[in-house]
């Protein structure tokens, strides 16, 4: 499992990159997490770490989940194990806002449906719906999620 988090972590690091995005907004700061707490996140599937500008999640579904749509987050995805039936784009059916920037809904209809199984990469665009629509768990994967800046209030330009 350790050599998945290399991966993992630098595609995050590529995206944060091209993105201009920093974490502190100054000196990089290097994360190293091992792997009983790595093994143990997965067990359940937690966050691994979360800073304001990315977040990765140790993660792990037994069933199928929520439609989805993240407003700032792009979804960088690394299957560890399993598969699933992810969909992309379409309608959020019955979606609402569950928090700043997100929304829930109960699927999705239209769409992109994929597998996914051990080894695929997906990234997930800020904006794109989504929803694991079936899953043969365990399903375990590493998520990077990377947090685009906060739109500038009306009449204010972003620095």
């Amino acid at each position: 499992m350790n050599r998945v988090v290399p991966l993992a972590l630098g595609l995050a690091a590529a995206f944060l990159l091209t993105a201009g995005a920093s974490a502190s907004g100054g000196e990089s700061v290097v994360t190293y997490i091992e792997s009983a707490k790595v093994i143990a996140a997965f067990a359940e599937g937690k966050p691994l770490l979360e800073v304001p500008a990315y977040k990765v999640h140790a993660s792990r579904r037994e069933k199928p989940g929520v439609a989805e749509v993240h407003e700032r987050d792009t979804d960088i995805i690394y299957v560890l194990d399993g598969t699933a039936t992810l969909v992309t784009g379409g309608t959020v059916v019955d979606g609402k806002p569950t928090a700043s920037d997100e929304i829930r809904g109960a699927a999705i209809t239209g769409g992109e449906s994929r597998k996914l199984a051990k080894g695929d990469v997906l990234v997930v665009p800020n904006g794109t719906p989504h929803w694991f629509k079936e899953v043969s768990g365990p399903f375990l994967y590493y998520v990077v999620k990377v947090t685009a800046p906060a739109p500038a209030p009306a009449g204010e330009a972003r620095r």
